[in-house]
């Protein structure tokens, strides 16, 4: 793990053992309601390094490594674990339980987002309220592709073919995870390219030097089915807010306003000229509205107790 002066503004980083396996977390903030927050695909804890501090002035930050990614371990796909959204979604409800200890607000970008849904779904006593940035729509899963372009629809399934041959997939998962390719990457999901240094870029990168990082990859990659937004907002045992830059290349607003129609959903905040990864890009915006969102939602929960 590379060090910087904004990571070393935390406290140390710690290891929790989960299903035999070291997962990585951060946490920070002493009183207030507890918050986790759930990184998206390829990213780690450190994507939410402006956040942690801002967020725990007032409440108890959990920042968590989903396995596979970050310091977290990657063990062989399908030995001991499927790298899957259901897989994910029971790691963060075990660590709300048996780390954070009560139930938290759980928040996550894109990928994550759907992660802590499938958590909050599947355990509904660990959730207090779900907020999505820039939430994944999965557009290229099993049952989305038909909506896609002749190019895409036909074109994901041979890449996926095509990666699953161990040199091709290996050659490639080098290839794309150099800074300089990282770098071009970024400089799509960003609006704003001040906003990707190389602390940034250093981030993405370290950890796909790591043992096994290739395989969680492709696994990932050939992921096509589990389950998506609009099956999962329908069912949340909790209020959602979604927040979405508009500026998002990968995942259009206008589809994302969909995911607004679900009563689970109180606000949907469009962030104009943001890009896919709002939370580190537009910190100054992101952080006072999950502040205030939580905060609205801790008084409903404390009223509600009582009156009962």
């Amino acid at each position: 793990m590379t060090t910087s002066s904004s990571k070393t503004a935390f406290t140390s980083t710690k290891t929790w053992i989960w299903q035999d396996f070291p997962i990585c977390y951060q946490t920070q903030g002493t009183t207030g309601p507890a918050v986790v927050l759930v990184h998206g695909f390829g990213a780690s804890l450190w994507h939410w390094r402006k956040n942690i501090p801002v967020l725990a002035q007032n409440c108890r930050v959990y920042a968590i490594d989903l396995i596979g990614f970050g310091g977290s371990a990657k063990p062989q796909p399908g030995e001991k674990i499927a790298y899957t959204l259901e897989t994910w979604g029971q790691q963060v409800a075990d660590f709300c339980r048996e780390v954070v200890g009560e139930p938290a607000f759980l928040v996550g970008n894109s990928i994550g987002c759907i992660v802590a849904m499938q958590a909050a779904v599947s355990n509904p006593d660990i959730a207090l309220g779900v907020a999505l940035l820039n939430c994944s729509l999965r557009l290229l899963h099993d049952r989305k592709r038909v909506t896609l372009p002749l190019s895409r629809r036909f074109g994901a399934p041979l890449l996926q073919r095509l990666l699953s041959i161990k040199p091709v997939g290996d050659f490639f998962f080098n290839q794309l995870a150099k800074p300089k390719t990282v770098r071009k990457i970024l400089l799509k999901a960003y609006a704003n390219s001040e906003m990707v240094t190389d602390e940034l870029v250093d981030i993405l990168t370290s950890p796909a030097s790591d043992p096994g990082a290739v395989a969680v990859f492709l696994a990932f990659t050939s992921y096509s089915t589990g389950p998506l937004p609009e099956d999962l907002l329908p069912l949340l045992p909790c209020p959602a807010i979604i927040l979405w830059g508009t500026a998002d290349p990968w995942e259009p607003i206008k589809l994302g306003r969909e995911l607004a129609n679900f009563p689970q959903v109180q606000k949907f905040i469009p962030l104009e000229g943001v890009g896919h990864c709002p939370q580190d890009e537009a910190p100054e915006l992101v952080n006072p509205i999950l502040l205030d969102w939580i905060w609205e939602q801790k008084t409903v929960i404390n009223s509600a107790k009582s009156e009962a």
